[in-house]
């Protein structure tokens, strides 16, 4: 009989530089990244948005479902979809990133989904503001977690959960969380969460959980799978590792020229070209953008930020000369931290903000 992944903790696959596995691939095959070449647009096309689901998508009637405030709260309620469309409504542009974008470019690679570039993009979000939805439900002095669940259920790591995560009376007064029923103007698509997700902006997408059923007042810190379980910076299974939280800086570039179909990589006619690009940070605004051409680093024209949680538009003029070019861009927050050139390893291939490659061949 083979091993059962719901019986306890399974062995991981030991990975191979450069060789998926059929997992791996299956996963790639569910989940969808953004398209590079769509970096170009503002706001990323509903169908191009990057999506990463740990467990199957729930179908969910709107007409029925309701929120629930439960727990230390001294006036605990439940809400549904048209009492919060009722509520004061924002929209609000915000770019979002996968925790685990970047994982394939570590070496070893953990084994997990195989990101390379494109779990990004920025989508403009319609809900109402969390906070005085919190206040409504009057949590108690004693309240130190804010436990938001969804209706997905499955396992990870032979452990039986419902995705959840949580915030802290402190982070949630100090970021500009949304519940959300929009994007792009459209009702929420199943796969993003219909009818009620969470926004968390300036964090990495997993704070943002989807098909949202419950939000729970804790007196104790929040001891979900997803939240002490999996997303940790940790460099040894048996630490506890520090918490995933705010989005590293990090720029990426529209890929110039044409592609090949199976290596992605480009052609490009000589002569004078544009290079465009985004760059982005978590919780703070992106300083510079620096482009490397012809083996020097030169800084590129920042556009303004689509808003204050979404990315900043870069431009770059280069003369192409004929040969092989390999392209990178690299950007800086307002607090001088810039990306690396090579990545930051960690167990699980969280955080990877280092430079994107492009490599180029221009015709002679």
């Amino acid at each position: 009989m083979p091993a059962s992944p719901f019986d306890g903790p399974q062995p991981r696959r030991e990975t191979v530089s450069g060789v998926f596995s059929a997992e791996e691939v299956a996963l790639a095959n569910r989940n969808s990244g953004a398209m590079l070449e769509l970096l170009a647009l503002d706001v990323t096309p509903l169908g191009a948005h990057y999506l990463l689901t740990h467990f199957d998508v729930p179908v969910i009637d709107p007409d029925t479902h309701r929120l629930r405030f439960e727990g230390a709260f001294d006036a605990p309620f439940q809400i549904g979809l048209d009492e919060i469309r009722a509520l004061p409504q924002v929209t609000m542009p915000v770019t979002l990133e996968c925790a685990g974008n970047g994982r394939a470019g570590m070496d070893p690679r953990p084994f997990s989904m195989p990101w390379m570039y494109e779990a990004v993009g920025t989508a403009e979000w319609t809900g109402t503001p969390l906070a005085p939805l919190i206040e409504r439900a009057r949590p108690r002095a004693g309240v130190v977690d804010f436990a938001f669940e969804g209706a997905d259920h499955g396992y990870d790591k032979g452990v039986g959960h419902a995705f959840g995560r949580s915030l802290t009376p402190a982070e949630l007064a100090g970021l500009d969380v949304l519940l959300v029923h929009q994007m792009n103007g459209q009702p929420l698509a199943p796969q993003h969460g219909a009818p009620l997700r969470i926004v968390v902006p300036g964090w990495y997408g997993m704070a943002s959980v989807k098909w949202l059923t419950s939000i729970t007042a804790l007196t104790e810190r929040y001891q979900g799978f997803q939240q002490v379980g999996t997303y940790r910076f940790r460099q040894t299974p048996d630490e506890p590792g520090a918490p995933v939280t705010t989005i590293r800086v990090k720029s990426l570039m529209v890929p110039p020229g044409v592609p090949d179909w199976i290596t992605r990589k480009r052609l490009l006619a000589p002569g004078p070209v544009t290079l465009r690009g985004r760059a982005w940070a978590g919780s703070v605004p992106v300083a510079r953008v620096e482009v490397l051409l012809d083996g020097c680093w030169q800084e590129a024209t920042l556009g303004e930020p689509l808003g204050r949680h979404a990315w900043t538009g870069w431009q770059i003029d280069w003369d192409a000369a004929p040969g092989h070019h390999v392209l990178a861009c690299r950007a800086t927050d307002a607090d001088g931290n810039t990306q690396p050139l090579q990545p930051e390893w960690n167990l699980s291939g969280f955080a990877n903000n280092a430079v994107q490659c492009v490599e180029v061949f221009v015709e002679r």
